[in-house]
């Protein structure tokens, strides 16, 4: 038995090998024989997202994490408005110990919510250090603090996703299979499919095209624009190759192009009428159906609804991403090239009862063996390693994986992601994928014989094979820049948002005959908003991010 084996099967904090490969470091919280004997505490733990509360000590790998350090967290998660929620600790001056905001993350910073993390991460944090050290210059603040860990450090040789993760145009598997397996690659096209398949199942009661537009997420619906015209997901701009101006593409053709076709699906009875007003879980219900043929979306946003799909049985009514552009001449953008999101992460609060603790609970965390046991569990029940030493996963215990009760309790759903991490795409020393879900290995072995059937068809031996690689962008994502609470810039986001979520509804909607007199109005009101500050904003901010990856 080796010894990860050893310390992921028995629970313990063992003696592994320490050094550069991050496995167990002097200082560190693992192997800390004073660690083990600290007296067993609680934290306090809110993550601005979306799910079930619950003690980390009541998953599989929180107990093991608490039995190594003494240490568990009471997770708390978003339900209503984020701004709402944050308002209420910052006008209290109350928080809980550890906060994962989203969006309101600057205001957090801005009432002073977090603790300044570098003397801690020097004093008590060595594999911290490792992992996020090559990444300072992004974290610091203006005064020279680092106040939270962000998501998304990439450790090792950066691995691509052998599936889709992020975003892309889904089209349900049965048409494409009526249709025979046709090489799609333009709007119209995808479209096409649709309005064919529709018109040869009348009596299906079937959904051609459906949106997501819920309050949080309205950029599933506004980010397909710049999809389509051949951009990565840069947030609301898109940045020239060659100047590295931003564009915000609000009333550029290409905004314009996408809500004429919708207004045209909607006039023919194909788009779902109630995206504008279902909330999340009915979006995903709907996808989870099998009714809907179509839609846009990020793999990670509608991916319980696919798993839903996939644990029915049905290929026929799963989806397959599609890379689709407007036109032929576009190279579509879609994977992400490796990136650093520095805007977003874990931060400890002013309110924090014991940060030493916790920053010897992060640094824990990131240890070789203890992303091994966020990401693929314990050898022997949820993955294998063969006589090569490569990690792999058995049908049965990639189906075991997949299912969205066992990640909750095993704790796969809190760990692997919104803690300190190696960030996707990251590597083993040995080679091995630190997520699962990159490994090939895995992919192979859990394609069902529907995908294997797709990707016979298409001549791929994985899915993202089917999408361009991506271009080197060292800004990526623009959206991660931070823009100061109530800056101009700020303030002209905000209003373009609540103009986006007045117009545009109207606008796929209408009338046909009243598109055009609508747009019109909608680039009236929002040439008013003053988008050239914002503009210039992202390209300053751009060039400095470019600055400081290329060590200028």
């Amino acid at each position: 038995m080796n010894c990860l084996t050893l310390l992921l099967s028995v629970s313990i904090v063992s003696a592994c090998s320490s050094g550069s490969s991050g496995t167990s470091e002097p200082g560190s919280t693992a192997g800390s024989e004073e660690t083990g004997q600290e007296e067993k505490v609680t934290f306090s733990y809110f993550n601005a997202a979306a799910g079930k509360d619950k003690n980390t000590n009541e998953t599989t790998i929180g107990k093991i994490f608490e039995e190594q350090t003494g240490v568990n967290f009471k997770m708390e998660h978003l339900v209503g408005d984020e701004n709402t929620k944050i308002g209420t600790f910052i006008a209290s001056n109350e928080y809980p110990d550890v906060l994962v905001p989203g969006a309101s993350i600057d205001k957090l910073l801005d009432a002073g919510a977090f603790i300044p993390l570098n003397d801690l991460i020097d004093e008590y944090g060595p594999n911290i250090k490792r992992v996020y050290e090559p990444y300072y210059n992004l974290m610091k603040a203006e005064d020279g603090n680092i106040y939270f860990l962000p998501l998304s450090a990439v450790v090792g040789d950066y691995i691509s996703a052998p599936n889709i993760e992020q975003g892309a145009f889904w089209i349900q598997r049965r048409v494409l299979k009526e249709a025979g397996y046709p090489d799609i690659k333009t709007f119209d096209d995808y479209l096409a499919l649709i309005r064919d398949y529709v018109s040869k199942h009348p009596e299906e009661d079937l959904t051609g095209y459906l949106s997501l537009t819920t309050q949080d997420k309205f950029f599933a619906f506004t980010n397909a624009p710049m999809h389509l015209a051949g951009y990565p997901n840069d947030g609301g701009v898109i940045i020239d190759m060659e100047t590295h101006q931003a564009n915000d593409y609000a009333d550029d053709d290409i905004t314009k192009r996408y809500l004429q076709e919708l207004n045209k699906l909607n006039s023919e009875g194909l788009f779902d009428k109630s995206s504008f007003v279902d909330n999340y879980d009915q979006y995903l219900a709907k996808l989870a159906s099998g009714k809907v043929l179509g839609f846009f979306d990020y793999r990670w946003q509608a991916g319980q609804a696919m798993n839903n799909l996939r644990e029915a049985g049905n290929d026929d009514l799963e989806y397959m991403a599609l890379p689709i552009v407007y036109d032929e001449s576009i190279k579509d953008q879609y994977l992400d090239p490796p990136s650093f999101v520095n805007n977003r992460g874990v931060g400890i609060s002013v309110s924090a009862k014991d940060p030493v603790r916790i920053i010897k609970y992060f640094n824990n965390l990131l240890t070789d063996e203890n992303q091994v046991l966020s990401n693929w569990g314990i050898e022997g029940e949820t993955y294998s390693i063969d006589e090569n030493g490569r990690f792999y996963r058995t049908e049965e215990q990639i189906e075991k994986t997949n299912a969205d009760a066992f990640r909750e309790s095993y704790g796969f759903k809190y760990f692997e992601y919104s803690w300190p991490r190696y960030g996707n795409g990251s590597s083993l020393p040995d080679g091995n994928s630190v997520g699962a879900g990159r490994q090939p290995e895995v992919a192979q072995m859990s394609y069902s014989e529907g995908d294997k059937k797709l990707l016979e068809e298409y001549d791929i031996a994985s899915f993202s094979q089917l999408f361009a690689d991506p271009d080197d962008r060292p800004w990526y994502p623009a959206w991660s820049i931070q823009i100061e609470q109530g800056s101009p810039s700020q303030i002209f986001t905000q209003k373009k948002s609540d103009l986006q979520r007045k117009y545009f509804p109207q606008l796929v909607l209408a009338n046909p005959s009243d598109f055009e007199s609508l747009w019109g109005e909608y680039v009236t009101e929002f040439n008013k908003l003053g988008a050239a500050d914002y503009e210039q904003l992202i390209t300053e901010e751009v060039a400095k991010k470019i600055a400081v990856v290329e060590g200028q």
